[in-house]
């Protein structure tokens, strides 16, 4: 597939806003439970409005891949069969809920732990909607898995609790090296199940040949040109026109910068070494999960390519 840049913001930026708002919500949760000391209140209100700024940001970034943006209201009329309608119903509503729990601490109301719980079902109720709009495509193969819903969770999660993190070392609280060690439980968890899927997608073997899609027994069939399709909608939408190479380049570079030198960097921090190493994790993993997410889509191999393998 051709990676839109617009779609690979919106992941991104939601899947921190969504791990941001988890992280707020899982310490209050544990304050109230007395297992920590409750944070100022400006721990949630700052973290909120940082949340519901990625959260508009990728919702935002959403409409740059629409032909007709102001007809973007009519996406929520599939919602029955569709998860990018529905997808498109939870996430305002989640940004309503994440504004709604950041002007309650802000306004010292009770009712925050509720507005809480609330939100993160919608939380985990939009992760689900994100990550099945690619995980039902059985043509697909290379996301046809669970482990598509695994991985936009959890690497969603590990970068919003480093944000989380990086906000609580920011503001002198207590508690930003508790959410540093979730983040790097979560960017070691989100190594092993992303290394899962590229082992799972190296070993995939297409369902389709060129002798099986045009019916022609013959043991070497190659395509030569396009003719008049030649550099038409199907070449651009549906292949990303980079070679083997720079798929493996990509590859290596997310890994190292999405978990391996993050997980190092917040090591480091939880040892002692200020806030540089976490505030650099920070930037870093970000960055890597850019990569992360181009590599997601580019990898899929649209069946249409068996048609569109050369230009000329």
């Amino acid at each position: 597939m051709n990676p839109a840049f617009s779609v690979v913001l919106l992941t991104t930026l939601i899947g921190a806003g969504q791990g941001l708002f988890l992280a707020m919500f899982g310490i209050e949760a544990a304050a109230a439970a007395s297992w920590i000391d409750a944070p100022a209140a400006g721990f949630y209100v700052c973290g909120s409005a940082l949340s519901v700024l990625l959260l508009g940001g990728g919702l935002l970034a959403s409409f740059f891949h629409l032909g007709h943006p102001e007809r973007a209201w009519r996406a929520i009329a599939m919602w029955r069969a569709s998860w990018l309608s529905r997808e498109v119903i939870v996430l305002p509503a989640f940004i309503a809920a994440v504004a709604a729990y950041g002007l309650l601490h802000w306004l010292d109301c009770d009712a925050t732990l509720l507005t809480g719980i609330a939100g993160a079902l919608l939380c985990l109720l939009l992760f689900w909607c994100t990550g099945m709009i690619y995980a039902c495509i059985k043509f697909l193969q290379e996301w046809a898995s669970p482990l598509t819903l695994v991985n936009f969770t959890l690497l969603g999660s590990a970068s919003g609790l480093m944000l989380a993190a990086a906000l609580s070392e920011l503001r002198g609280d207590a508690h930003a090296a508790v959410l540093a060690g979730w983040a790097l439980g979560l960017t070691i968890a989100g190594f092993f199940t992303r290394g899962a899927a590229l082992l799972r997608n190296d070993r995939l073997k297409p369902k389709s040949t060129l002798q099986s899609a045009i019916g022609i027994n013959h043991p070497k069939v190659v395509q030569k040109a396009q003719g008049f399709m030649g550099g038409s909608f199907s070449t651009r939408e549906f292949f990303h026109g980079r070679g083997p190479g720079t798929l493996r380049r990509v590859k290596w570079l997310f890994i190292a910068a999405a978990f391996v030198v993050p997980a190092l960097l917040a090591a480091s921090y939880l040892d002692g070494g200020g806030s540089g190493p976490l505030l650099a994790a920070l930037l870093i993993q970000f960055g890597g999960l850019v990569a992360e997410r181009w590599f997601f889509f580019a990898q899929a191999n649209h069946p249409q390519n068996l048609y569109y393998q050369a230009v000329s």
